[in-house]
Formats: structure tokens, C-alpha cells, sequence
């Protein structure tokens, strides 16, 4: 769901080459924010909207970034769950397309204050990786087996495949994106933004809306590092492998590690370094 406003914007530019200028079109990626609100019906039966984060994204495919989002934080659990998306139907016509609503079906719990509390700190050990990882475990995420495996070969051409679907990076070089692959190597869906996690979000919630997930033979290749929000969400999807151009961080590897993730960062060139679970590798 695009709304109104496109990934990409025109800009006028001087270019200077070789100590010689002049004036040119360029492509910007677009960046606005997005307000993500979930209403329900409460105890007294009337619905209420709670706004539960802000994320600065490219607009384009917003209801699959909030359902991506909303399940990757363990705050809706089935599709079922979601009566309907929307964008915002009162204020002002400008920020229409940057507010959207997710209407839960009458019955649903959810609990509006989760994300306003410190979500990784504990009683016994405050903010520290041991609270990150145990907090992935309280969202309901489980060990992953060991069913799925994929060609050692084809990891390294997954990066250029991704590329090959990034109509967006083409024209800006500003995008990241995000892609899964299935184990021959084709690319199901490819979702872009300017934001790293957003882009996951997006392709898992394609996902998620369609009843694609837990998904269990998937490959998840993004475009940049492994951070450990991106590791959370594929195993919050079920994701066994992931593949990123970029390196993985620490905590990332603990996580993959925890959750038997099949982790794979500096995949360039058909070169790769696998971090973890390296046994899914044919």
C-alpha cells in the first residue's frame, strides 16, 4: 500500500567532475516519519487508539511495515488477530498517509504500555545483552530445528540477486532492503526503506499478512549489518537462515546462537563468513 506519496523524490544537484560543474536531476529517497496506533475495544466496550512507536520510513507498503512490527514485537501473535489496517481517518489531510491504525478483532488482549516500559531491563542483571536475549524469550520466540538447509554455493549469490531486485537503491542509493529467498534461490519478495529494520518489517509482514509465517524454508537477505533487532525479528518469524552484506554485531551472534539461527554476514563476491548453526549448509 503505496498512499499518496512515492518512494523517491527529484532534487536538483550541481555535479562537479573531473574540476568541471553542472546542474543535474537526482532521485532522493523519501524519508517521513510514521505513527503506528492499535485500537481496541476495551473492558467498557468502547475503542480506544493507543500510539505505540514512531519509526522514520520511505512510505510505501505501510500496512505490511506495521503488521511486520506488530508481530516482530510480539504484540499480535496470529493474523486473525488484525480486524484491519487504516490509515488515519480524522486530523490533518497532510499527515494522513503517516499515521496508520491497526483495529484488533473484539476479544484480543493487548497490553498498550509493553512498549512504553524499559523492555530490556530486568530486576537481576538492568540493561545488558542476558536481559536482550531473555526478553526475545518472553515474546514467545522458540529454539529453531534443524529441517531446513540450503546450498553453501548459493549463499554467496544471494547479495547480487537482492541487488538485482532493488529498483529503489538503483535510483538513489539511499535504500536498504530486505529479501527472502526460498532454497533454490528465488526471491519471493524484496521490500526497501531507509531504514534497515523497516525493511524487514515490510518483508515479514508481507508474510505475516498472507500466512506465510512461521517461515520455516526462508532465507532472510539484507542489505546491510546483522544487528540484533534484525536477528530477533527472522526468528520471530521462523526464519533458520540469515544472510547480511554487512558484519554481524556481537549480540547479534549471541542471539542467533541462542535461537539456532543460521547466521551469515559478509556475503560479497560469493564469499561469506557463517557465524553460527553452520550445520544447515549443504
Amino acid at each position: 500500500m503505496v498512499g499518496r506519496r512515492g518512494a523517491t523524490r527529484p532534487a536538483q544537484v550541481v555535479r562537479h567532475r573531473d574540476g568541471a560543474s553542472s546542474r543535474a536531476r537526482d532521485d532522493l529517497a523519501v524519508e517521513e516519519p510514521l505513527e503506528i496506533r492499535v485500537s481496541r475495544v476495551g473492558p467498557d466496550g468502547r475503542r480506544r487508539s493507543d500510539a505505540v512507536a514512531v519509526t522514520m520510513r520511505t512510505p510505501g507498503d505501510d500496512f505490511e511495515l506495521v503488521a511486520g512490527f506488530l508481530y516482530g514485537e510480539g504484540l499480535v501473535t496470529t493474523r486473525e488477530a488484525l480486524h484491519e489496517l487504516t490509515y488515519c481517518r480524522s486530523g490533518q489531510d497532510a499527515q494522513h498517509y503517516n499515521v496508520v491504525e491497526a483495529r484488533l478483532r473484539d476479544g484480543v488482549a493487548f497490553d498498550a504500555d509493553r512498549l512504553r516500559r524499559n523492555f530490556y531491563t530486568s530486576s537481576s542483571c538492568g540493561v545488558c545483552g542476558k536481559a536482550s536475549l531473555e526478553a526475545v524469550e518472553v515474546q514467545g520466540c522458540r529454539v529453531l530445528d534443524d529441517a531446513f538447509t540450503v546450498s553453501g554455493a548459493l549463499l554467496g549469490t544471494l547479495p547480487d540477486l537482492l541487488r538485482e531486485e532493488q529498483g529503489g537503491f538503483q535510483r538513489t542509493g539511499g535504500l536498504h532492503a530486505a529479501g527472502i529467498f526460498d532454497a533454490e534461490g528465488g526471491c519471493g519478495i524484496c521490500r526497501e526503506d531507509v531504514g534497515r529494520h523497516n525493511a524487514v518489517d515490510k518483508a515479514l509482514g508481507h508474510l505475516f499478512l498472507n500466512g506465510g509465517l512461521p517461515a520455516a524454508e526462508r532465507i532472510l537477505v539484507v542489505s546491510g549489518r546483522a544487528s540484533f533487532e534484525i536477528v530477533q525479528k527472522a526468528a520471530m518469524a521462523g526464519v533458520p537462515v540469515v544472510v547480511a552484506v554487512g558484519a554481524p554485531s556481537s549480540l547479534s551472534v549471541d542471539l542467533a546462537t541462542r535461537f539456532h539461527v543460521t547466521l551469515v554476514g559478509f556475503a560479497r563476491g560469493r564469499r561469506f563468513n557463517v557465524y553460527t548453526a553452520a550445520e544447515r549448509l549443504t
